[in-house]
């Protein structure tokens, strides 16, 4: 396979680049005059990106696919509290069979890999004591894998020491293919329940080589710290790197001399953040009057200060959040707002949070990105660079992976429009 007329990242130039065995074997700079597509019998082994940017895939890092399509079932989350979201998955949780599992789990990560995502970690629910969605997901993994690398969270919804047999749930989980251990500590029913949680769960994982990824703070309480409970665990047990705290709202309430402390000891553990700009919005705030809160954490700052932060979109169409269509750019385009980050220095890195941030947090650097020798897993997207890119919110024009075409787009076509002069 060869690719030509193509913008890279922070490049100036055109290249074009050549493909052998699934791998990328040539990335050469072009002129910058587009070239011509080779009229031989060859040409459909050649991608012209026409002058747009290939780039490498988006990375979803936090999404709940045992949930998605499910709004309204049976009943909708009429407050858009988490915690009444909580309660309607509950009673949705019953209601799981393989099959059920199996059909909303492709259909939406089909819508996905149509937008560009190759890389998937989901949280799965373990508060279930049978693991119907866990074993459900970890068997979809091979079918899945041509298209996409999917990581599961052993999730403990209801949390791990407030919930009967809490800790066993989740190390079947792990005998059953989880590759990452989550913990949800604010929701567990007292501060010393939430802090025996979090050192269980790195002393879980490190055990079993294992990543983690923590609902951490998902709530409006400033009193809410388990963050600092997390990051010392981590720390203590050289886990740093393989750790993720989700969310970390709380941390929109924390004054600032705390916050201060804290990024000394966030940045001493390495651990990485994820973001649900889109959800969080919509979740958190809800007990305020005004002024309300946004219920963002504090995106740009870690991101000022070193730290690995990347985007998410959570859900799709669940208890917790009714819209969600596998569009990253629209996460992305929201959380540039919300979270203040419209200068151009920002802008002009963006799509950082959406694809290399997200490969940090998974621990698929290696296999990733854009040079010789890596696999050939790249998108086209309508635009030259970031900046344009986010500004056309435009389509996912090539996905490909191993080399292989998974998606081809042509962009949308103008038929007709008025003349304004």
């Amino acid at each position: 396979m060869n690719i030509i007329n193509a913008r890279l990242r922070g490049q100036p130039s055109l290249y074009s680049l050549t493909v052998e065995q699934g791998c990328f074997s040539a990335i050469e700079p072009q002129s910058d005059t587009l070239t011509a597509t080779p009229e031989s019998d060859t040409i459909s082994n050649t991608i012209d990106a026409q002058g747009n940017l290939l780039s490498a895939p988006f990375v979803e890092p936090h999404i709940h696919l045992d949930a998605v399509l499910t709004a309204g079932q049976p009943n909708w989350n009429q407050s858009g509290t988490l915690f009444e979201g909580i309660e309607r998955w509950a009673e949705r949780k019953p209601m799981l069979t393989a099959e059920d599992i199996e059909q909303r789990v492709l259909k939406t990560v089909q819508l996905l890999v149509e937008n560009g995502v190759q890389y998937i970690r989901t949280h799965v629910d373990v508060t279930d004591p049978s693991l119907t969605a866990l074993k459900t997901i970890a068997g979809l993994k091979e079918k899945l894998s041509k298209a996409v690398e999917l990581q599961i969270v052993a999730f403990p919804q209801e949390g791990i020491c407030s919930f009967p047999n809490g800790k066993q749930l989740m190390e079947q989980a792990v005998e059953h293919g989880a590759d990452v251990i989550g913990g949800i500590p604010h929701f567990e029913y007292t501060r010393e329940y939430g802090v025996e949680s979090m050192h269980w769960v790195v002393a879980l994982a490190k055990k079993h080589g294992l990543l983690v990824d923590v609902h951490c703070d998902e709530i409006d309480d400033e009193a809410s710290r388990f963050l600092e409970v997390l990051a010392t665990a981590a720390l203590e047990q050289d886990m740093g790197e393989r750790v993720t705290a989700s969310h970390t709202t709380a941390m929109h309430s924390y004054n600032n001399a705390y916050c201060s402390k804290l990024f000394r000891l966030l940045k001493k553990s390495k651990i990485n953040f994820v973001s649900c700009p889109t959800e969080s919005i919509h979740l958190q705030g809800r007990f305020d009057t005004f002024p309300k809160r946004r219920g963002i954490t504090r995106v740009k700052e870690l991101r000022e200060a070193g730290m690995n932060v990347c985007l998410a979109q959570d859900s799709i169409q669940d208890p917790w959040y009714t819209l969600g269509n596998g569009k990253l750019l629209r996460v992305l385009d929201a959380g540039l707002h919300i979270c203040h980050m419209m200068g151009y220095r920002d802008l002009s890195t963006a799509l950082d949070l959406i694809t290399q941030n997200g490969a940090k947090t998974l621990q698929v650097e290696e296999q990733y990105g854009i040079e010789v020798g890596k696999p050939a897993n790249f998108i086209i997207l309508q635009g030259s660079d970031d900046l344009s890119v986010i500004q056309q919110q435009g389509e996912v024009l090539y996905s490909v992976r191993k080399g292989e075409v998974l998606v081809q787009r042509e962009p949308a076509y103008l038929v007709k429009t008025a003349t304004l002069s």
